[in-house]
């Protein structure tokens, strides 16, 4: 496969999870109102419209400080622009680094493009058992989680060509 079709298909992955997010972000918005729950699967799962203006996991939410916006914007372009960088010089298309890359590009696309446009981040989906729930997340956040879980594999279990040398 050549360099073009290879760059085409990693940047047209993370565009169709731009555009997934973008659609699931918008339809909550618009039938399920704040802080309202759908149950989907009692005792486990519901669809819970939020609003996020820190980071991951409302990390920094509570935080007063004028510049966490900015500064989270500012993380979010650096991260992309190495993302991208290291998307481009994919030699072969559709590798384990290579859908990794293009989740985490597209989740990073998604998520930034709500923080520029309101400051906040949508999100929706919850799961839980019983007390015990995990921060409510949307589909931008499930990306960068499983290219980052997909790169950590691709890292601990990938043979070199030096791995697989016969034993001396």
């Amino acid at each position: 496969m050549s360099s073009y079709r290879t760059r085409t298909a990693h940047f047209f992955l993370a565009l169709l999870v731009v555009l997934l997010d973008r659609w699931t972000k918008r339809t909550v918005a618009a039938r399920i109102a704040m802080y309202t729950h759908i149950q989907i699967i009692p005792g486990f799962f519901r669809l819970t419209h939020t609003e996020n203006t820190g980071a991951a996991f409302s990390l920094f939410a509570d935080s007063p400080s004028h510049w966490k916006t900015a500064l989270l914007i500012g993380f979010s372009v650096i991260a992309m622009v190495i993302v991208s960088v290291l998307l481009w010089r994919q030699a072969r298309a559709l590798t384990i680094t290579g859908i990794a890359l293009s989740l985490i590009l597209g989740g990073a696309v998604g998520n930034l493009w709500d923080r520029v446009a309101s400051g906040r981040v949508v999100d929706f989906l919850l799961f839980y058992v019983k007390q015990h729930q995990w921060p409510v997340f949307n589909l931008a956040d499930s990306a960068i989680v499983i290219g980052a879980g997909l790169l950590v594999i691709e890292i601990l279990f990938h043979k070199s060509s030096t791995d697989e040398r016969p034993g001396i």
